[in-house]
């Protein structure tokens, strides 16, 4: 057995790792590049397999950085299975066509407005690959094992990131490895503790916050500070957020703080319509998170809908005070991407992230407190107060990292170290040899490894 990292290596997005088995080639994960342009080009390059030679591909989640390759895998000429949790199907179908919509609105804005090198600027696929690429999907349960290709077994156990996360385990009998795919929180208030698992000859693990410990304070308090320092002033709050899990985790959390009477009356905004549908799956797959019905149905309507275009870009016309959550987490598209050209510059304004935000993305250009932001080619200035809100994050901390792999009741054989920065995922992996006694690597890009 050979495992090839495709993705996922100096950086947090891309996730991809090609599996080799006798004659069948398996893809666990398939995502998107991005942040860095030096990242994203690799979108455009072609897989040391041909599409139309992998067997199978097997999801972790639904995230676009573990999904979002899918529609340009099929339409190159992969004709087999995509196998994953119930909820992740159900995520990708919202999840996929959109990335597909977004980078074709985003290639004609860039040929409308004459912005891009590329005459004309193309999109990666567009959003009819993506509604093709979703008849491969087959999905499976959780803790069953089945059979993606003849001779390797797989498992699907809740990581609890998002819904219907998973970790993989693939065996052939002799050997078993396992891929962490992005590990949730022990006490997140919306999804239930990731799984503990018995662990696997070879691992790859997940280092997002390899060298980092989320915050003790409470998560609650400092959005209500914010919102309502914000609201005082008479601003607007632009909280960018992931549509699928960080948007309603904080939906969640504007419902508890007006139930208790935390925050100023104000209108919320949710200003995606791709969250607005996520948001209808948590009700479909309850068993996978903490909320009663109840508290469902108060998260869905914490916030008013925007779903139309135009009442999104008369939403960036209005002036606060008002929250609005729209997505992309990390600026890199999107509705939100709109919003921040509108209401950046303004002093009286917040801008809150609510998750990691990956190098090169705009999201980290603003975190890093950089006076200007580039968007529609043109630089844009950054006077609103920009905050984050570390404790709201659906990855586990290091020491929550280290905590799931010590119950383990077989010791890896080897770790591998992805899905990281650099100093995340060297730092993790020191820790792992030092405090556990395992062999531990950070692997390179395109590296491939024997698995004895």
């Amino acid at each position: 057995m050979e495992l090839q990292f495709l993705g996922a290596t100096g950086t947090v997005t891309g996730s991809k790792y090609l599996v080799r088995h006798g004659t069948a080639k398996v893809l666990v994960d398939c995502g998107l590049f991005q942040g860095f342009k030096q990242l994203r080009l690799r979108n455009w390059e072609p897989l040391p397999a041909a599409p139309a030679e992998i067997d199978a591909v097997l999801l972790t989640h639904a995230h676009i950085d573990h999904s979002g390759y899918i529609p340009l895998l099929a339409r190159q000429g992969f004709r087999g299975k995509v196998f994953c949790t119930s909820a992740t199907f159900d995520l990708c179908k919202v999840l996929l066509p959109d990335s597909g919509h977004l980078q074709e609105e985003e290639a004609e804005y860039a040929n409308r407005h004459a912005f891009s090198k590329h005459k004309p600027a193309l999109p990666l696929y567009t959003r009819e690959d993506a509604e093709r690429c979703l008849r491969l999907f087959s999905p499976q349960a959780f803790s069953e094992s089945f059979e993606p290709v003849p001779g390797l077994q797989a498992r699907l156990d809740p990581s609890g990131h998002m819904l219907g996360s998973s970790f993989i385990r693939l065996s052939d009998g002799q050997r078993s490895i396992l891929f962490s795919g992005d590990i949730g929180r022990p006490n997140d208030p919306v999804l239930k503790a990731p799984a503990q698992v018995d662990g696997a000859d070879y691992l790859v693990v997940e280092s997002t916050y390899g060298n980092r410990t989320h915050e003790p304070s409470d998560a609650l308090e400092k959005l209500a500070e914010v919102i309502n320092r914000t609201s005082a002033r008479g601003g607007v709050l632009v909280i960018p957020a992931f549509a699928v899990g960080r948007a309603q985790s904080l939906l969640y959390s504007i419902y508890l703080l007006k139930q208790r009477g935390l925050i100023h009356h104000l209108p919320v905004y949710l200003d995606s319509p791709m969250a607005t549908d996520a948001t209808r799956i948590y009700h479909a797959h309850r068993s996978e998170h903490r909320l009663s019905p109840e508290e469902c149905e108060g998260m869905c309507h914490a916030a008013t809908i925007v779903n139309k275009a135009e009442d999104s870009k008369a939403l960036s016309a209005k002036r606060g005070p008002m929250v609005i959550i729209s997505a992309s987490g990390m600026a890199t598209g999107g509705r939100v991407v709109h919003h921040l050209k509108a209401f950046a510059p303004d002093r009286r304004n917040t801008i809150l992230f609510a998750g990691y935000q990956a190098g090169g993305t705009r999201g980290a250009t603003i975190l890093s407190g950089a006076p200007t932001v580039r968007i529609h080619g043109e630089d844009v200035p950054v006077r609103a107060e920009v905050d984050a809100l570390e404790n709201l994050s659906a990855h586990a901390d290091a020491g929550e990292i280290l905590a799931w792999m010590r119950g383990f009741s077989q010791m890896p054989r080897q770790t591998f170290v992805t899905h990281g920065e650099p100093q995340a995922a060297d730092t993790m992996r020191g820790r792992i040899e030092h405090e556990l006694g395992w062999p531990a690597a950070v692997p390179d890009y395109l590296q491939t490894v024997e698995l004895p």
